[in-house]
């Protein structure tokens, strides 16, 4: 029996399959938690395997660095340790990797109708390949291809510094700066918690009115006030909603590009996460591509790579499940 797991600071995924005699996978059992709701990882766990199934392997994709098999997560008080998963568990066989890490691994296994390419130039290529995914919070990772088959390599790219590319972009960054004066990460503005960013810069700026739907900061109790500030701009039924969820789409696309360019990625880009089927139509419009291509004498190399849009959910979750079956 394998245990797979997408462990995020949002929600758990985690699925019992069954290795079938054709060597394919069979899910069993597949359950979603909301992480928020608990204090340990092992409560999820002892919930799912309540009817004490003989788990052979296991694979968890976890939001958080993960370093000689130990992980406390990024966005919870969690920490997870392969050891003790493995005395938990009665198996040797399980491996903590990096959600992004098994998000890539995931990508591989997606079919061509999960992709919608947001590239209209792009010529297929072989080589590198990166993947980034706003969602909770940003995660980056690469696909090293070695001639043969595709090598997951973890990052925490998400937390480098954010720099600004625009007049617009150098304001945003100095208000940033009063808000987190010690780090200002690429992850503050490409993530849940970046709408809510962008779209209070922008109303400090004066360049709408604030929307009357979307409450304060300090009062949106009950209300996924990021949700909501997407939500209206992707619709455009708010002039100030609209142009948070562009310059999202622009910072994404710049990021996008500054990963490829770091990754060397000929073999193309994936974008994952939940933030980005949400905004498909705003990352279709363009205005992701030109941020994307914008790299001075690199524009050439980038505007023929393959930038696909994952729409598939279960990405990270299909990394992790097929994690030891192409051991």
């Amino acid at each position: 029996m394998i245990l797979a797991g997408d462990i995020g600071g949002t929600k758990t995924v985690l699925a019992l399959l069954d290795r079938q005699a054709d060597g394919t996978l069979s899910c069993l059992q597949e359950q979603t938690f909301a992480s928020g709701e608990f204090q340990t990882f092992e409560e999820i766990l002892d919930l799912f395997l309540s009817n004490s199934p003989t788990v052979t392997s296991a694979c968890f994709g976890i939001a958080g660095p993960v370093v000689n098999q130990r992980c406390q997560t990024t966005n919870l008080p969690w920490l997870l340790d392969g050891e003790q998963l493995k005395i938990r568990l009665g198996t040797e066989r399980v491996k903590l990797l990096n959600d992004l890490e098994a998000m890539a691994i995931g990508m591989l296994h997606l079919q061509e109708q999960d992709f919608v390419e947001l590239n209209p130039n792009a010529e297929p290529q072989t080589g590198n390949i990166a993947v980034i995914a706003a969602g909770t919070g940003l995660g980056e990772a690469m696909l090293h291809w070695d001639g043969e088959k595709y090598h997951p390599i973890a990052t925490e790219g998400g937390h480098c510094d954010f720099a600004s590319q625009n007049p617009q972009q150098d304001q945003l960054l100095v208000y940033l700066r009063s808000r987190y004066p010690d780090h200002v990460s690429c992850e503050r503005v490409l993530s849940g918690i970046g709408f809510s960013n962008i779209y209070d810069f922008l109303a400090d700026m004066r360049f709408a009115p604030p929307c009357p739907a979307v409450p304060a900061a300090t009062e949106a109790r009950g209300v996924d006030r990021n949700a909501l500030i997407s939500r209206l701009g992707v619709d455009g039924e708010d002039p100030l909603c609209r142009e948070t969820v562009r310059l999202f789409a622009e910072l994404y696309g710049a990021e996008a590009g500054n990963l490829a360019l770091k990754a060397f990625a000929t073999g193309g880009v994936f974008i994952g996460g939940g933030i980005g089927p949400k905004i498909r139509s705003v990352l279709e419009s363009g205005e992701f591509m030109q941020a994307f291509v914008t790299k001075g004498r690199f524009q050439p190399m980038l505007a023929k790579l393959s930038v696909k849009l994952a729409l598939n959910p279960r990405t990270p979750l299909l990394g992790a499940m097929y994690y030891f079956a192409a051991q």
